[in-house]
This record gives structure tokens, C-alpha cells and sequence, in this order.
């Protein structure tokens, strides 16, 4: 770890527990690097990603957004296709953006699919591309629809996808160090309203393992949630 990691570690008492505030200003203030940072929100859960009545999966859309430029792909055809491109997509194809895909290109961040079968069937094609990349349309995170326009708009004004790791742990950026602390909480509370509603109804014992804040070179903040 580097002067500058030791010396923002030095500030964060070890094993306190902190209030929101208290956690986004410490956050903040360790965000010295030369660029923008991302803020992170790791949430520890209760419950077992292994069964599939336990698992924590959904998406919503951050008040003030991600701070991230978010190129989307749309894949579509006909009216579906004109659109997407109305809406905001960076990019519309179908077979001839499939087939780039297939030879790697993977030059976006968010895939949109239409839920005709013949889209279905062309983007099954390319599932072993996207799947690791976490890029892969579903219908659960809302990347396979017919309300092609809204997706857009949504994947533009910050909406995240918020899913189990196999630790249990939830990974999600809810901003840059530039938002300052008032717009960094407003994502921070949608976000973890979001999560602790989606609570499952097999879920035993203590939901919030533990939720800690950091940006992309500092430490982590214990932050106090309650799931009540």
C-alpha cells in the first residue's frame, strides 16, 4: 500500500461502526488521487447465493446517476431499431453488430435486447462472450424488453444492477468524488432501500452482514444500516 492509502487509513478508526454522514465525509476525504473517483458500496448479506429462493437481484435507477458516461448497445431491428437510436443508444444493430461480437468487440457497457425470438435466438450467439463480462441482456436487470426507449433512457440516467457475488457480497459504484456528499447519500439511500426490500422471505437471521463505503484507492468505511 502506498503514503497516500496509509496515511487515509490512518483516519478511519478501526472497527467503529459510522453513521452515513460520518462515512461519506471520511470517503470523501480520502479520495486524494489525481483523477475523479468512483464511489463503491460493498454490502456483505446474510443468505446464500447458492439457493435460489435466497438470491438478491434487481436493478434502480441512482437519483443523480453514476458519473459515468454509459455507452449503450441496443440489438434490434425495424422500428425497435429507429427507436433506440431516438432514445440515445450508441449503438443498433443486429447480425452485422452480432457478428463484431462474436470476433470480440466489446466497446460498450450495457447490451438491450428486444424479446422477439428471432433477437433471442441471434443473441444466444454470443452469450459466451458477454456472460463474462457481465454484459449479457436478461430480462431480470430489464435489458430484454420491448419498451426499447425506456431502457435507454434508463441506462443513461444511472440505473445499476445490483446482484450476489458468490461471497454474498453486493458490489455496486453509486457515483464520483466530485457528486460531494449530499448527492453520494441520495444514491446511497435509494440504492440500499432498493436492497433491503428485496430482502428474501427465506432469508435467516441477520440480513446486513456488513456495508462499507470506499472510493477506487482508499479504504473502507464501516457504515451502520439497519434492514428494519
Amino acid at each position: 500500500m502506498g503514503k497516500r492509502y496509509n496515511e487515509a487509513k490512518n483516519l478511519i478508526e478501526k472497527g467503529k461502526v459510522y453513521d452515513t454522514k460520518e462515512a461519506i465525509d471520511l470517503v470523501l476525504n480520502t479520495a486524494k488521487a489525481k483523477f475523479d473517483e468512483t464511489i463503491e458500496l460493498h454490502i456483505k448479506l446474510g443468505v446464500d447465493s447458492r439457493q435460489a429462493d435466497q438470491q438478491v437481484r434487481g436493478t434502480v435507477v441512482l437519483p443523480n446517476g453514476t458519473g459515468k458516461n454509459v455507452r449503450v448497445l441496443v440489438l434490434a431491428k425495424g422500428d425497435k431499431a429507429d427507436e433506440a437510436e431516438k432514445a440515445g443508444a450508441d449503438l443498433v444493430g443486429a447480425e452485422d453488430m452480432i457478428s463484431k461480437i462474436q470476433q470480440g468487440f466489446t466497446d460498450f457497457d450495457v447490451c438491450i435486447t428486444t424479446m422477439e425470438a428471432e433477437m433471442m435466438q441471434l443473441v444466444g450467439r454470443i452469450a459466451r462472450v458477454l456472460g463474462p463480462k457481465g454484459l449479457m441482456p436478461s430480462t431480470k436487470s430489464g435489458t430484454v424488453t420491448n419498451d426499447v426507449a425506456k431502457a435507454v433512457k434508463d441506462a443513461k440516467a444511472g440505473k445499476v444492477e445490483y446482484r450476489l457475488d458468490k461471497t454474498n457480497i453486493i458490489h455496486v459504484a453509486i457515483g464520483k468524488a466530485s457528486f460531494g456528499a449530499e448527492k453520494i447519500k441520495e444514491n446511497l439511500d435509494v440504492l440500499m432501500d432498493a436492497i433491503i426490500k428485496a430482502k428474501p422471505a427465506a432469508s435467516k437471521g441477520t440480513y446486513l452482514k456488513s456495508v462499507t463505503l470506499s472510493s477506487t484507492m482508499g479504504p473502507g468505511v464501516k457504515v451502520g444500516y439497519s434492514a428494519n
